[in-house]
Order: structure tokens, then C-alpha cells, then sequence
């Protein structure tokens, strides 16, 4: 498979990523399913970290590796110099782009879940009863949270989902890093000097 060829199957997996992140960040504004005030709603939410990390950044290296197979994979057929690795040097700052987005998205899951969700204790007071991520292994410390009922499973289940998928946009933005950076030294069609071969265009007659 032609490098190109890689970068749109990786474009075309995180589009989809992109948009699921967007939509774990927008449920997390309603806790439990209530429509809450905004101080009722946990820090960590208000970062942005799906919508911004794994939503916004995510889709311009997306868009990116979905024009690269669009490209003539040889050139102007058979001249190599047309500016194909260029452009897979280009992807490489755009994947770099994504692995701060999904870095960034990853982080702050990670933090949310550690720190466990904003709630109402029993004496009507909006706090975060947790510590250290100790809920994660008791699940009796999750009565501590009386309103909104569910909260913690709801953040528990939204922030691990952002956790993975952030996880595996990383993982996709750093074998794009690679993959590009074989593009731009070998070509994208002919990758004879890295030991790899891959389908050329045919001339013409």
C-alpha cells in the first residue's frame, strides 16, 4: 500500500473518533441527564478536552490524510518531484497537531477521572467528595454523591470513553508521524531505499 493509502485509512478512522469525542464532552454538560446549572458541572468538563482536543484538532490532520491519496502518487506521471513529499512532510506537522489534541483530550480524562465528579453531598452542599481516585476501587463512596442520581457512573462512563478514544488518536497521529516521515524520505509510491515496495502508477505510452 502506498503511503497516501495509509494516511486516508488513518484519516477515515479518526473522523468518526472526532465526532464520538464531541459528543462524550456534550453529554458530560448534563450530569447524570439532568440539566444543571453551570457551577454544578465539573472543572474538567469546562476544558473542553473532546470537543476542543479530540474534536476540533482532531479534524484538520483527519482532512489532511484523507487529500493525500487524492494526490498522483508518482506525480506527473512517472516525475516524482510534483510535490508529493512535501506534502507528506506537511502531514507530519498536522499529525504532530493531532498528538497535542488527543495528548491534551487524554490528560484531562485522566485528571476527571482521579479527581471524580462535582455532586451534591447530604448536606445539600455542591463539592467533590472524592480524593485521589478512591471511588474508582469502592464503589460505596459513590453514595456520598446524592444528586444527580447516577453522576458517578455518568462521568465514570463518558471519561474513560474520552480516555480510550483520545488513547487511540494518539496512536493513530504517531504512526502518521512515521508513515509521513517514510513518505517524505522515500516517496510515496516507491520506497525501494527503505526496504519497503509499493505500487507505482503506470506511465504513459
Amino acid at each position: 500500500m502506498c503511503c497516501g493509502g495509509c494516511a486516508k485509512c488513518l484519516g477515515g478512522t479518526l473522523i468518526p473518533l472526532a465526532v464520538l469525542c464531541t459528543l462524550a464532552n456534550i453529554l458530560l454538560f448534563f450530569p447524570g441527564g439532568e440539566v444543571e446549572t453551570s457551577d454544578h458541572i465539573s472543572d474538567e468538563v469546562w476544558y473542553f478536552g473532546g470537543i476542543l482536543g479530540s474534536g476540533v484538532l482532531m479534524v484538520f490532520p483527519a482532512l489532511v490524510f484523507l487529500g493525500l491519496k487524492n494526490n498522483d502518487c508518482c506525480g506527473c506521471c512517472g516525475n516524482e518531484g510534483c510535490g508529493k513529499r512535501f506534502a507528506m512532510f506537511t502531514s507530519i506537522i498536522f499529525a504532530a497537531v493531532g498528538v497535542v489534541g488527543a495528548g491534551y483530550s487524554f490528560v484531562v480524562s485522566a485528571v476527571a477521572m482521579n479527581r471524580g465528579p462535582k455532586c451534591q453531598v447530604a448536606n445539600s452542599t455542591w463539592m467533590y467528595p472524592f480524593e485521589n481516585g478512591e471511588y474508582l476501587t469502592d464503589h460505596k463512596l459513590w453514595e456520598d454523591c446524592t444528586f444527580p442520581e447516577s453522576i458517578v457512573p455518568w462521568n465514570l462512563t463518558l471519561f474513560s470513553l474520552l480516555l480510550i478514544m483520545s488513547g487511540a488518536q494518539l496512536v493513530l497521529c504517531g504512526v502518521q508521524v512515521i508513515n509521513g516521515l517514510l513518505g517524505t524520505l522515500c516517496g510515496d509510491c516507491k520506497c525501494g531505499c527503505c526496504g519497503v515496495r509499493c505500487f507505482r502508477c503506470p506511465t504513459l505510452v
